[in-house]
């Protein structure tokens, strides 16, 4: 087993607005990934964190009456709580109104201005505030009421004019195409792998990476009239949390990142502006960038003037957090959109949850309590159906370790639940309240098998499940280590189980 590095990032989230459902979904699949690399025996570090400066943040304190420092701390502590709501295990939170990340957003400008590739000008062209984002003229268009917006994100553009310092992303055209060309996994997606492909090939013009016009920023070094841009700014911290600009120390091992996890909006940002900034600042570049999509509720799009963003945490109390959990991610094959209702996720805790693994657990545990000394039963001789549950539980992890390497969630979860029905036809048809009158010997081979199976089940659910699939292997009676190593020894026999509970009571909507 390989004790490889892996760095993982949520896109760090910006602070105009409360935490809602989308900001869950990044944080829980890249926690997902982040468990199951620990399970793999690999040195993680995950971050996540918030993104703090820029123009609708400065105007969204404003609008609550208070200084930008103090709407920051409280948003900030507001994505920190859902991260603990939903139990997200990231080794750090990143702000970008600390000193460490002024620090390192400071050095790569004054990097980036070393190597040529800073030079000071006017910006004259359309912005959009809440997107802080510089459109092309050919990437808007005029409203019927005179109005102009972005195409791709709706947002109202204002003309803009004002001096500016600019990175020459001009020059970065051809290593941007030979890098997508060359390294094919670098941006997924397939589809948002061709629409960056796409949007670099039809020429890239300098970046402005400065503002005059307000305030809340970092102060580009030896010009403090000018803040960074806010992208500028923010794409550093991926860097500021492994030590930038001194890279010696005990996180710089994990530079380059292993996988930015980046909402679709943002992926020109990260595949387009952050690897020509890293190649301008003569940085590794990060190995993967992934794209998810968004979540619809009730088939609207989720939006302030609608009302209907959603809280996970609300959902966590009434629905469970586990629960919760498994449903983000097997709804939808991460990547594509997805809508959110109620009815969906309820269907899914009963008939996956309850009536699936929670039933075959129960079963099974409470049957052995009963009937089987409440101990991992002795294994006899093995039938040919024993054979065949426990070759598809044996196959198991190879199949998982495969979607979860694509980020094919629900593929995995599909793997697993396979068997889980497997073993919930074998009990059927092996009926062991049956063997209990006729072949105790029998019966403890087939309830054997079954405690293999959950075992197997339980180990590989950890990272979407991590508190249930841990109670799950401690009624299996497993000790602390719980990794993929594990699967590779059999159960022992003997090993006392206490007494089950029911891992997900169904849902019943009065």
């Amino acid at each position: 087993m390989t004790n490889k590095n892996f760095y993982i990032t949520t896109p760090i989230y910006y602070v105009n607005g409360a935490p809602h459902l989308g900001h869950a979904y990044t944080s829980t699949a890249a926690d997902v990934l982040a468990r199951w690399n620990r399970l793999e025996g690999k040195d993680v570090f995950f971050l996540t964190g918030t993104d703090e400066h820029g123009q609708k943040v400065e105007a969204a304190a404003r609008l609550a009456g208070i200084p930008p420092q103090e709407f920051t701390d409280r948003v900030s502590a507001d994505f920190k709580d859902m991260a603990r709501v939903m139990n997200i295990s990231n080794d750090d939170f990143i702000r970008t109104t600390e000193p460490r990340h002024r620090a390192a957003a400071s050095a790569i400008w004054l990097k980036l201005q070393e190597n040529g590739f800073i030079y000071l000008g006017a910006y004259e062209g359309w912005y959009a505030v809440r997107d802080e984002a510089f459109y092309d003229e050919d990437e808007t268009e005029k409203k019927p009421d005179g109005t102009r917006i972005a195409k791709s994100s709706g947002a109202a553009v204002e003309w803009v004019v004002e001096p500016s310092y600019f990175f020459k992303l001009s020059a970065f055209q051809d290593r941007l195409l030979t890098l997508y060309e060359e390294h094919s996994g670098f941006i997924a997606p397939q589809a948002k792998r061709n629409e960056i492909t796409s949007f670099v090939k039809s020429g890239l013009r300098d970046l402005s990476v400065s503002r005059t016009s307000f305030s809340w920023g970092i102060p580009v070094p030896g010009d403090e009239k000018h803040v960074m841009y806010v992208w500028m700014d923010a794409l550093v911290n991926y860097l500021t949390a492994c030590g930038y600009p001194d890279l010696t120390g005990p996180r710089g091992k994990f530079w380059p990142a292993s996988l930015h996890l980046v909402g679709k909006e943002i992926i020109r940002f990260h595949a387009v502006y952050w690897p020509a900034f890293l190649m301008a600042a003569g940085l590794p570049l990060p190995e993967r960038v992934f794209s998810h999509g968004w979540w619809t509720v009730e088939g609207e799009k989720m939006s302030k003037s609608l009302g209907n963003f959603i809280d996970v945490r609300p959902l966590v109390e009434e629905f469970g957090l586990d629960q919760v959990r498994y449903f983000l991610l097997r709804e939808v094959p991460f990547g594509n959109d997805g809508d959110f209702s109620r009815k969906a996720l309820i269907g899914r805790i009963n008939s996956d949850l309850a009536n699936g693994l929670g039933n075959l657990a129960q079963r099974t545990l409470s049957f052995i309590g009963k009937n089987a000394g409440a101990a991992v039963p002795p294994k006899g001789e093995l039938h040919e159906a024993d054979h065949v549950l426990l070759a598809l539980g044996a196959e198991l992890l190879e199949k998982v370790r495969g979607a979860m390497s694509r980020l094919a969630f629900h593929e995995a979860l599909d793997e697993i639940w396979r068997l889980i029905r497997a073993a919930d036809g074998y009990i059927d048809q092996q009926a062991p309240w049956s063997l209990r009158k006729t072949d105790t010997d029998r019966m403890n081979t087939v309830l054997y098998v079954l405690c293999s199976t959950l075992r197997t089940i339980g180990v590989l659910l950890q990272p979407f499940m991590p508190v249930l699939m841990d109670k799950l292997l401690d009624y299996l009676g497993l000790g602390a280590e719980r990794g993929l190593a594990i699967l590779e020894t059999p159960l022992a026999v003997g090993t006392p189980l206490p007494t089950p509970a029911g891992l997900f009571p169904r849902i019943v909507e009065t």
